[in-house]
């Protein structure tokens, strides 16, 4: 039988998923920035949207929503996502792959999509969410 989602793990949902979003957005807009591609939206979507679409497809293959601060689970799920699935789906798009945007791209990834997980986790381990700290003032 399946738990009830409360509120408040729907809103750590709803955050996850957009953390990791705003995650890619940062990866395409810095990329596009020091090629000098332009920050137009348009040029943004089409850069980010394979990897959107991927960072999508690695969440729901993990069920991410049942742990979605999870390193193991949610945060390689949605680096192998966004960083394998988008790179591929980029290339049927007809968009390029050379082999260092791989490696930037799935190191850029990798560090942000796990680590502010990791971020998150340790916030916790030590005190720092606002709900402990609310409890404490």
């Amino acid at each position: 039988m399946r738990r009830p989602v409360t509120p408040a793990h729907a809103a750590t949902i709803a955050l996850a998923a957009g953390l990791d979003a705003a995650c890619v957005l940062a990866f395409v807009a810095i990329g596009r920035h020091a090629h000098h591609d332009g920050e137009t939206a348009a040029g943004i979507w089409h850069t980010a949207w394979p990897f959107l679409t991927g960072l999508a497809v690695g969440l729901a293959a993990v069920r991410f929503w049942r742990q979605p601060l999870a390193i193991g689970r949610a945060g390689v799920g949605a680096w192998v996502g966004a960083a394998g699935v988008g790179m591929l789906i980029r290339v049927l798009a007809g968009q390029g792959t050379a082999a260092a945007f791989i490696l930037v791209a799935t190191a850029f990834l990798a560090l942000f999509l796990v680590g502010w997980r990791a971020v998150a986790i340790a916030a916790r381990h030590f005190g720092l969410s606002s709900k402990r700290t609310a409890q404490r003032g």
